[in-house]
């Protein structure tokens, strides 16, 4: 294989880096998730918001500073779809989340990177609609009071995050309904 200077380069690019570091951090999650106490809840709260965060930088400096790349557009998305279901399906194991929930949305996230790989292959790119930039949004709102969990403040973090990730899940099986819709005849042609 050969490793041109510019592929490294892009590689090796900050933005990816902060991909990295998004895809890092979902050991830190789960092992923190592993215990059911208040200090590991809010460790895995900030890491979970520290990981958040960077989703919205590396695809803009990506943009910015001409650093895009083939690695970057395919590991962007990816980071997101891991960190948002390793958290979900430790929630689901505390209990904090109904499974069939975190099904619905991790089920929405598999069936779409199938249409858009499927896609692909006959030459169509399947952008990311708005829609589905509210629900990555709400999803990340949802999951970060549900990892608090606990009350501080005098503020219930545990029902802040469920009224958000009803959102999030209305938000995310219709973005997924409105991706096939859209590309229907793409697929049976």
């Amino acid at each position: 294989m050969n490793f041109s200077k510019p592929f490294t380069a892009k590689f090796w690019c900050f933005p990816n880096h902060l991909t990295f570091y998004r895809i890092g951090t979902i050991p830190v999650l789960i092992v923190l998730l592993l215990f059911t106490n208040k200090v590991c809840a809010f460790l895995a709260a900030i890491a979970f918001s520290a990981a958040a965060i960077t989703d919205l930088f590396d695809g803009l400096l990506a943009r910015r500073y001409g650093l895009e790349s083939t690695l970057g557009k395919f590991l962007d998305p990816l980071a997101d779809k891991l960190l948002v279901s390793a958290a979900l399906i430790m929630l689901v194991s505390h209990g904090r989340v109904p499974a069939w929930i975190a099904f619905g949305i991790i089920g929405r996230e598999i069936a779409v990177t199938g249409l858009r790989a499927i896609l692909t292959e006959k030459g169509v790119v399947m952008e990311a609609e708005e829609l589905g930039k509210y629900k990555t949004g709400f999803q990340i709102a949802a999951i970060i009071p549900l990892l608090f969990h606990y009350t501080y403040f005098n503020v219930n973090f545990h029902v802040v995050g469920m009224v958000f990730l009803w959102i999030a899940l209305a938000l995310t099986l219709l973005s997924g309904a409105k991706y096939f819709i859209k590309f229907r005849r793409d697929l049976f042609e």
